[in-house]
């Protein structure tokens, strides 16, 4: 008589088995890496998105600093106007004034002058190219604009838009606002 353990058989895979096997999970695969290569061919680059709102905070932030007064920084009243009436001549108005820009003397010196300002590849104030910016662009509006009970007619509030555009076409848009409280606040 045999034992009962020579009336077992043995079970694993057939080589028909195993070849199957292989060949649904290498469509799986395949589908799968199509799927991460599409994703990543047609998603942004961070790094050139990270960039280019590191781009418009800092130029938002230039902006904002600037001072807002009724007079241009040159006018006599400019610490003492109280409207554009109390200029003794320069009154402030939206854009550079004839002869202002950014980079070189007389350079900005409000916050309206940056209406406008439009720059190819990133300078800094003194209008030096930064290395590894030229493939970005910027472009700033100010515009009177209204924030709570602030109407726009007054005059008080300024909307700042900073756009700046990177290799790629890929673009990021700040808003901000800068205000006036009294005549002399914003110095």
């Amino acid at each position: 008589m045999s034992s009962p353990l020579h009336h077992r058989t043995r079970r694993g895979l057939s080589l028909i088995e195993l070849l199957m096997f292989i060949s649904i999970v290498s469509v799986a695969l395949a589908a799968l890496l199509r799927v991460f290569v599409q994703t990543t061919t047609t998603s942004s680059d961070p790094l050139l998105q990270r960039q280019a709102l590191a781009i418009a905070e800092s130029l938002m932030e230039e902006v904002q600093l600037m001072p807002f007064t009724f007079c241009d920084s040159e006018d006599a009243e400019v610490e003492t106007a109280t409207s554009t009436a109390g200029c003794s001549g320069m009154p402030e108005a939206i854009g550079p004034e004839a002869g202002e820009n950014r980079s070189t003397l007389p350079a900005f010196d409000h916050v309206n002058d940056y209406h406008g300002l439009a720059l190819a590849g990133i300078s800094d104030l003194t209008g030096n190219t930064v290395p590894g910016l030229a493939g970005y662009s910027a472009s700033v509006s100010v515009a009177a604009a209204a924030l709570h009970t602030l109407g726009a007619g007054s005059g008080d509030v300024l909307q700042i838009s900073v756009t700046v555009t990177g290799p790629g076409g890929s673009q990021v848009t700040l808003q901000g606002y800068r205000s006036r409280h009294a005549p002399n606040a914003s110095l």
